[in-house]
C-alpha cells in the first residue's frame, strides 16, 4: 500500500498595511487646516495708553488705524479683521474712503510704548489722506490688560 502524504502548503501571511485610508484622513484634515487658518481673525497686538477720557458715540463704523510697537501699520474697517499695509497703502485706501465718505470717524491705536514720532507721522499720513478729524484711542484707567 502507498502512503499518500498530503502535505498542506502552508500560506504565508500578509503583514501588510494598508495606508490608503490614512491617506484620505491627512488629506482631510489639510482642508481643514486650510480653512480654518484662512477664517481666522487675525488681530494686531497693540497695548494701548491708559486715560480718562469718554467714549465717543458713532453713527457709522470708523475705520481704525492700528500702529504696533515696531512702528507697522494695519488697516480696520468696522468690524473687519485687521489688514496689514505700508504707508503708502495706508495713505491711498484712507484717501479712496474719505472720497467716498468725508466725515468717516478715523481713530488711531497706537501701542503705549511705541514713540512719539511715530504717532505723529502716522497722523501726517491720515492729513495726506484728506482725513479732516482723526481720534486717538485708550483704554480706560479701570481697564487692566
Amino acid at each position: 500500500m502507498a502512503v499518500f502524504s498530503h502535505r498542506r502548503k502552508k500560506r504565508k501571511l500578509a503583514a501588510e498595511i494598508n495606508v490608503v485610508p490614512y491617506i484620505d484622513v491627512k488629506l482631510v484634515l489639510l482642508v481643514i487646516f486650510m480653512i480654518t487658518s484662512a477664517v481666522m481673525n487675525l488681530g494686531v497686538d497693540v497695548n494701548l495708553p491708559q486715560g480718562n477720557a469718554r467714549p465717543v458715540q458713532q453713527a457709522e463704523d470708523p475705520v481704525v488705524v492700528s500702529i504696533d510697537d515696531a512702528g507697522r501699520y494695519s488697516l480696520r474697517l468696522g468690524d473687519g479683521p485687521d489688514t496689514p499695509v505700508s504707508a503708502e497703502e495706508l495713505a491711498t485706501r484712507l484717501r479712496a474712503f474719505v472720497t467716498q465718505n468725508p466725515r468717516l470717524p478715523v481713530f488711531v491705536a497706537a501701542d503705549k510704548d511705541l514713540r512719539y514720532q511715530e504717532v505723529m507721522t502716522a497722523m501726517e499720513l491720515l492729513q495726506g489722506a484728506g482725513v479732516s478729524r482723526a481720534s486717538l484711542m485708550s483704554v480706560p484707567r479701570a481697564q487692566e490688560r
